[in-house]
């Protein structure tokens, strides 16, 4: 098995397991709180992770060398933070088994973002496959 697939096999787990302990974790906390708990955890388990991968230092440049790289990295922590509170508002008043397929239509979007933005492009299996996403998240979530 390749190793990009097995890290993406461990992401949807462990992104499936984020949304079981989030609906649990909303019963009776506000969802941005939640959201904030998250992120704090998060925060301070991934300096360590980079503390101990020395990722603080890109040879011999600085992080901040990289301007453009941090502004979307910023960007990036923005809207993964909206998401979470989006995502946990909706756990907590709504089904897992209606939430998480709507949730996934992130993938729908992803690609065609990608497919306007950075022109990549899709064979026609690779289309059919989006639009079964998209139907099958709304199948799911209408069940």
């Amino acid at each position: 098995m390749q190793l990009w697939l097995i890290y993406a096999l461990l992401g949807a787990f462990t992104a499936s397991m984020t949304t079981i302990f989030t609906k649990i974790g909303v019963s009776n906390l506000s969802p941005s709180l939640a959201a904030t708990i998250k992120g704090i955890i998060m925060a301070i388990f991934l300096i360590g992770v980079s503390f101990m991968r020395q990722d603080f230092t890109v040879g011999n440049a600085s992080i901040f060398d990289y301007k453009k790289d941090l502004l979307f990295l910023v960007l990036t922590g923005i809207c993964g933070a909206l998401s979470w509170v989006f995502m946990n508002m909706a756990l907590k008043y709504g089904n897992v088994t209606q939430v998480a397929p709507i949730d996934k239509m992130s993938v729908v979007m992803s690609v065609v973002i990608a497919m306007l933005l950075f022109k990549e492009t899709l064979s026609i299996k690779g289309i059919l496959g989006v639009i079964l996403i998209a139907l099958g998240g709304i199948l799911v979530a209408l069940n």
